[in-house]
């Protein structure tokens, strides 16, 4: 087995004395993330954005990874970083990382009276997701400032399940509805608006982000024409997939902020309109490949089939059982072998959809081996649960070769510290 030439990580999986120094201090299953390629994937994407934009936001998605010591990191790198936050608890993540809540974007669904007046009383920008929405809104109070997320009637992702526009979809005002959304909001006061539009997730298409903001350039002809308002905002949301597989190509900021801007200016320069800021809401493409999940093998079963199990399982990485998806996964400390097998990677977890893999080529391996699951950052440890009342790992942050626990491993006390018995 060959490695992945083009990840960015594959330079650690062959430390096997740094990797067993590391789990021998924190333990196993482990979440480590780079601080390296974080910042690298951050200069990527705000480069990418600087030059090709006179106004742009970035708000960084608390939903792939609250850990507010990585958001503060990130924070630290770009010091006018915002956050797109979708619950209370991800404003108050961001502000734990010392991003100020008028820098978040505030995106819920069916939200609850609480959840409105968290983010009203914080000071966030409210992206609505329907017309309900800001029924409820005004018996709390009205921003300044409102925002309605865009339904534009299709959307693509990476699975069916995160496909998050289109007739299917439970996000979102409908296209034939936004105008009467907007119109609502000017008739109760609204002064200034921003529009929001996130359509999927994993996205690997260039081509597919110039289309989108096309159709909301549509929306916003619209909107000018019978309603004659202006867009301080225009967020093309998140959804910039990264590569999982070793035949996926990662995408080329540079390309498709350069195609996105040239549509943009264009636009609005051919009107002779002032140019809204660009916000973009990425997650995914910031922490994803900078994650690794190493789990240490617990056991070997000859079985009608052979299976690896570890000591981590659904329950840590829930992805593979989820969506079905992929990650690539190495033996720590070995570039390549001819001595393969062909086996399901399993966890101690009571499902047989408790598969992090499925009839996978792999090195030989016995009991204590550590494996390496690659690009677990986004979407790894915050959707992590206890089910089999099962402690959550630990996180740790390699800087160099420093290391730092930033999430201490939980204990079945923990798990039941708010039970009163």
């Amino acid at each position: 087995m060959k490695f992945n030439i083009m990840h960015p990580l594959n330079h650690l999986i062959v430390k096997k004395n740094l990797f067993s120094t590391i789990t021998l201090e924190y333990g196993t299953p482990l979440y480590i993330y780079s601080a390296e390629l974080i910042r690298e994937n951050l200069d990527r994407l705000e480069l990418a954005l600087k030059m090709n934009f006179q106004k742009y936001h970035i708000c960084y998605a608390v939903k792939a990874n609250s850990n507010p010591h990585l958001i503060k990191l990130m924070k630290n790198h770009i010091p006018d970083l915002g956050a797109d936050c979708s619950s209370p608890g991800e404003i108050h993540a961001a502000k734990l990382a010392s991003i100020q809540p008028n820098k978040c974007i505030y995106t819920g669904n069916y939200e609850s009276y609480e959840d409105l007046e968290f983010a009203f009383k914080a000071g966030a920008h409210i992206n609505l997701d329907d017309i309900s929405s800001f029924h409820r809104l005004r018996s709390i109070g009205l921003p300044e400032e409102i925002s309605f997320r865009l339904n534009p009637g299709f959307g693509i992702g990476a699975f069916s399940q995160i496909v998050t526009g289109g007739e299917n979809s439970k996000f979102g005002v409908p296209h034939y509805d936004i105008v009467n959304a907007y119109r609502l909001a000017k008739e109760m006061g609204i002064k200034k608006f921003g529009i929001q539009c996130m359509t999927g997730s994993g996205v690997l298409d260039r081509n597919y982000y110039p289309y989108l903001i096309s159709e909301i350039l549509k929306t916003i002809q619209q909107l000018t024409a019978e309603l004659d308002i202006h867009m301080d905002y225009i967020s093309l949301g998140g959804g910039y997939g990264i590569p999982y597989k070793d035949d996926e190509i990662g995408l080329d900021f540079n390309q498709v902020f350069r195609d996105v801007a040239k549509i943009f200016n264009s636009y609005f320069e051919e009107r002779n309109k002032k140019k809204p800021a660009l916000w973009v809401e990425p997650g995914k493409s910031v922490v994803g490949n900078a994650g690794i999940l190493l789990t240490r093998v617990t056991g070997i079963k000859e079985s009608y089939k052979t299976f690896i199990g570890g000591d981590g399982g659904m329950e840590t990485l829930m992805r593979p059982a989820l969506y079905g998806a992929y990650h690539r996964m190495y033996k720590v400390g070995e570039a390549e072998t001819s001595n393969e097998i062909t086996a399901d990677f399993t966890g101690p977890i009571c499902e047989n959809t408790d598969r992090l893999a499925v009839d996978r080529d792999f090195p030989q391996v016995i009991e204590g081996d550590l494996i390496a699951i690659m690009d677990v950052g986004a979407y790894g440890f915050s959707m992590s649960h206890n089910f089999n009342t099962r402690p959550r790992a630990a996180e740790v942050l390699l800087d160099g070769e420093k290391t730092q626990l930033i999430r201490r491993r939980e204990t079945i006390d923990d798990i039941f510290r708010n039970c009163h018995v």
